[in-house]
């Protein structure tokens, strides 16, 4: 099997194309391998000693509290042991925001947004949790949001 890379910065992100002659198992195996690799993987929370697989579309949004990192999901709130920070990074280019030093939250879970206030946005998740954009995160939460 010959393998090639090609850059090529044109592209928004990268392209995986297989070339064979005829479909064999190895190609098809190495197109799953592929496939599932492109999938967003499921975060690990804790309750208490129980871990627990949580996917990304079930997070209503990460927070801090008390010098801990929280999950908060339709299920529940569980304990994350990663720092804020590095679940921005894990997160970055998808539909996560950060909206203020504590708290990043997931935009396909945004039920409503209050632009009344000078200066901030009120978001309410499903299930009515209430957040707050910080002013420094403001213009970034508008241009994610098209406003």
């Amino acid at each position: 099997m010959k393998v090639e890379v090609q850059i090529d910065p044109r592209l928004e992100e990268p392209v995986i194309v297989l070339r064979a002659p005829s479909p064999t198992g190895e190609i098809e195996a190495l197109a799953k391998q592929l496939r599932e690799a492109a999938l967003p993987q499921p975060f690990t929370v804790y309750r208490g000693r129980e871990a627990v697989r949580v996917s990304r579309s079930m997070v209503l949004r990460f927070y801090t509290e008390d010098k801990g990192v929280y999950c908060q999901t339709a299920q529940g709130v569980f304990t994350v042991r990663q720092r804020l920070y590095e679940l921005e990074e894990e997160l970055a280019g998808t539909r996560f925001v950060r909206v203020s030093n504590s708290e990043i939250v997931s935009l396909d879970r945004v039920a409503a947004l209050d632009l009344t206030l000078a200066g901030t946005i009120k978001m309410t998740l499903e299930g009515g949790t209430v957040c707050w954009v910080s002013r420094r995160y403001v213009k970034k939460i508008r241009q994610a949001l098209g406003l």
